[in-house]
């Protein structure tokens, strides 16, 4: 009976990892293999195509994470957009904290590097910004916005959480999360109400 190994599943936490911290052309097949503790058979057992294919598998994983983070934090905001925007960026701003400011947004750096290098990945982190924006403005439909704000809103949230986390990074500080929640608030929210 063969041996069951979570080999696979190490590679795509550890290319995750890697890409949220230094990005996709920075990480190597090796320094995968090696923080992983993949076999370099299993590894492309696992992923015939290589590191594109590795890519895919934590770009997937990423999104679904994110959006899981998102629909729990909508969950738990049901019809209150002004705590569903401060939870949202609490929770960010936990997560920069938690990684020591390392970790930035997985489709973000990709999306920095990948137009000019794969077209298929691209698509895969640009269809991660939708699903997490449609998410977002969803909520703010389940609030009382009319489509059309909910939408532009929702936008505007995601490029803003983008940004934060950058800033984030370079001052080492999740005060612009903060900052952010408090604008958001003031200028998309209380609009509304």
């Amino acid at each position: 009976m063969p041996r069951k190994t979570d080999a696979r599943a190490r590679a795509i936490a550890t290319a995750e990892r890697l890409f949220r911290i230094q990005g996709y052309t920075a990480t190597g097949l090796i320094q995968i293999l090696e923080e992983s503790g993949a076999p370099k058979g299993s590894f492309y057992f696992h992923f015939p195509r290589g590191k594109a294919q590795l890519a895919e598998e934590a770009i997937d994983n990423y999104i679904a994470n994110r959006i899981a983070v998102l629909r729990d934090v909508s969950a738990n905001t049901t019809g209150d957009a002004l705590n569903f925007v401060h939870q949202i960026f609490r929770t960010f701003a936990a997560e920069m904290v938690a990684s020591d400011f390392q970790y930035g947004c997985l489709m973000q750096n990709l999306a920095n590097e990948l137009p000019a290098l794969d077209a298929e990945l691209t698509k895969r982190v640009a269809r991660g910004f939708v699903e997490s924006t449609e998410i977002i403005a969803e909520h703010f439909r389940g609030c009382g916005f009319a489509p059309a704000r909910a939408s532009s809103t929702a936008a505007a949230l995601v490029a803003a959480l983008e940004g934060a986390r950058t800033i984030a990074r370079l001052e080492r500080t999740p005060a612009i999360f903060e900052a952010l929640a408090d604008v958001s608030v003031q200028r998309w929210v209380a609009s509304e109400g």
